[in-house]
């Protein structure tokens, strides 16, 4: 490679980081910048509304399986003091 490929190639890149600063600090960049966080703060409340929801409904079949295993244990256990009763006659 000859020094005026290097040359060129560093002064191609020198220029292209100094317009592309130019570029990423403009105005309407951060105009850009506002739009792209405030969507993302938007899908977050979303996202966040959806979770809630979730664990609610969580919640209530994790009580709900509650109550079964309680009740099923309340029946297991008087089968079980009928089947004593029966025994002891």
């Amino acid at each position: 490679m000859s020094i005026y490929t290097k040359l060129a190639c560093f002064a191609g890149g020198t220029l292209f980081g100094t317009f592309g600063l130019k570029l990423l600090s403009s105005r309407d960049a951060k105009k850009a910048y506002v739009h792209v966080a405030a969507a993302g703060l938007r899908m977050k409340d979303s996202v966040m509304g959806t979770v809630t929801c979730v664990q609610e409904n969580a919640a209530d079949i994790l009580a709900s399986a509650r109550d079964l295993n309680e009740a099923r244990a309340a029946k297991e256990a008087e089968e079980a003091a009928v089947d004593l009763e029966g025994k002891e006659v």
